[in-house]
């Protein structure tokens, strides 16, 4: 072995393991175009950690070839570390908390990029991008690998002759950057937020001359999400100040998740380049700033034909097919602890109210925005899908996506039924979403059929993330407590 071919992770561990199908086999030879075209010289090996947070390594392009055969070594302890990198799980006891020996310690873990991922950056000088997944020392999957979890269930509804297809809708808020916050004593854990200002008065609803305000500001954020092949649809003014809602095209498979988290780190990257701070938060603490939210938009398919199943072509009055209406019933039975998955924040659930644009219970209704399931189409429409508005634009999009599909075939199997729709969801008489993150753990630490279709050993790992969080918030003294308590007690 050369100290060159043993540089980048293990020699030809992709090879060595099978981890790369004939299509992505032959990528690297369009990769290794690409890279000459553009004179590439630093190509980022991103990984989407639990969290949906894209973190990962910038390897020079004589490695990069390198790691498209070995994979990259990568620090296994970012799997500890809740969304500020809190230690959530004692990783030096001798099975790491987890009750797996094999990261005691915190060893390094095999990355191994994707090539049908392969993007150029239009915003970063001589630079590519590629996603990658990661994998023990031994070739085993890492079982925390949120994009292979979702992988899985993609194969599930393979073996059954079915596709996924998603489109996204999501909202957020691109700020005017006022000030890093980058004193020493700022630099907290976490760190000082940001301060500040909108780009432009809210509360005009996709109104022309709103969203004409703030236009240099999309068109920079068009140009590059469309440079990196991203299926953008609409950009639209929303209800906040500066509050946007971008759209993308229905995508098959794995390719939806994917596109939402470049989406996301694409879009703080290029805000912040230009002096702005673009936020998928769901509800900041700035004044007058609204809720945002991500609706999911989803059907599934005839994985040879693309023929659309949640399509009621049978001459019947029913909005969706039989196998939908049990899709959308195996969602609505899972919903409290499906939460976890859409709503994964402690500040997710203070956007579960009535009258807001946003669902507080958990129903099902035929284009209408209150409920949590809104069905576009009808009988007879060949586009009709499910709209999921209960996510909020922080979760992780393969948890997201995979929790659908889990609880989607468990109504399948079960023939479920939903009931009929409703026609007043904030009205109506159905249980009510969870209040908060600590009852939507509650519901996931019982649900059988998340445990059954994830696996006890990631449900755990999951909860035990959530649980480090809400730990820390309760221990938080918050503003609210010192003004209701400080002087009256």
């Amino acid at each position: 072995m050369s100290v060159q071919d043993g540089s980048v992770g293990q020699v030809d561990f992709v090879t060595r393991h099978g981890l790369h199908t004939a299509a992505q086999l032959a990528a690297i030879e369009e990769i290794e175009a690409e890279i000459a075209r553009h004179r590439l010289r630093t190509i980022r090996i991103a990984w989407g950690d639990q969290h949906g947070v894209v973190r990962g390594k910038h390897v020079m392009t004589h490695d990069f070839m390198q790691a498209l055969r070995n994979g990259i070594d990568f620090q296994t302890a970012t799997l500890f570390m809740d969304t500020t990198n809190n230690m959530f799980a004692p990783m030096f006891s001798s099975d790491a908390g987890l009750g797996m020996t094999s990261l005691a310690g915190g060893p390094d873990a095999i990355l191994v990029p994707d090539p049908l991922t392969f993007r150029v950056l239009p915003w970063a000088a001589r630079t590519g991008w590629i996603l990658s997944e990661m994998y023990l020392a031994n070739g085993e999957p890492m079982p925390f690998d949120t994009r292979a979890v979702m992988k899985k269930q993609l194969r599930e509804l393979h073996r059954r002759g079915l596709d996924f297809v998603a489109g996204l809708e999501v909202e957020f808020y691109i700020t005017k950057l006022e000030d890093r916050m980058l004193a020493p004593e700022q630099s907290g854990w976490p760190p000082d937020p940001p301060r500040v200002s909108a780009i432009a008065h809210g509360f005009q609803y996709l109104t022309e001359e709103r969203q004409d305000e703030i236009d240099p500001i999309l068109q920079m954020l068009q140009d590059n999400l469309e440079a990196l092949k991203l299926p953008l649809r609409t950009m639209e003014d929303e209800w906040g100040p500066g509050q946007c809602e971008f759209t993308f095209d229905p995508v098959r498979g794995i390719g939806a998740a994917d596109d939402m988290l470049l989406f996301r780190t694409a879009t703080k990257q290029l805000c912040r380049r230009h002096g702005y701070h673009a936020t998928f938060m769901t509800r900041p603490a700035l004044p007058n700033f609204f809720s945002s939210g991500w609706h999911l938009h989803q059907s599934l398919i005839d994985a040879d034909t693309g023929t659309n199943l949640f399509a009621n072509m049978s001459g019947s009055d029913d909005v969706l097919s039989p196998l939908g209406r049990q899709y959308v019933a195996g969602i609505l039975g899972h919903a409290a602890a499906g939460c976890v998955f859409s709503t994964p924040t402690i500040n997710g659930y203070k956007r579960y109210r009535p009258n807001s644009f946003a669902p507080d219970r958990i129903t099902w209704a035929r284009e209408n925005r209150a409920a949590m399931i809104r069905v576009l189409g009808g009988p007879g429409d060949r586009a009709s899908h499910i709209e999921n508005r209960a996510g909020e634009p922080c979760a992780n999009p393969y948890l997201y996506m995979a929790s659908q599909i889990v609880a989607g075939l468990a109504g399948i199997d079960a023939a479920l039924d939903p009931g009929p729709p409703e026609l007043s969801p904030y009205e109506c008489n159905k249980p009510k979403l969870p209040r908060s993150l600590m009852d939507a753990t509650a519901a996931l630490h019982t649900d059988a059929m998340y445990r059954a279709g994830f696996g006890d050993v990631f449900v755990d790992y999951l909860l035990a993330i959530k649980q480090n969080e809400i730990d820390r918030f309760l221990a938080h003294v918050t503003d609210w407590e010192h003004r209701e308590y400080f002087e009256v007690y």
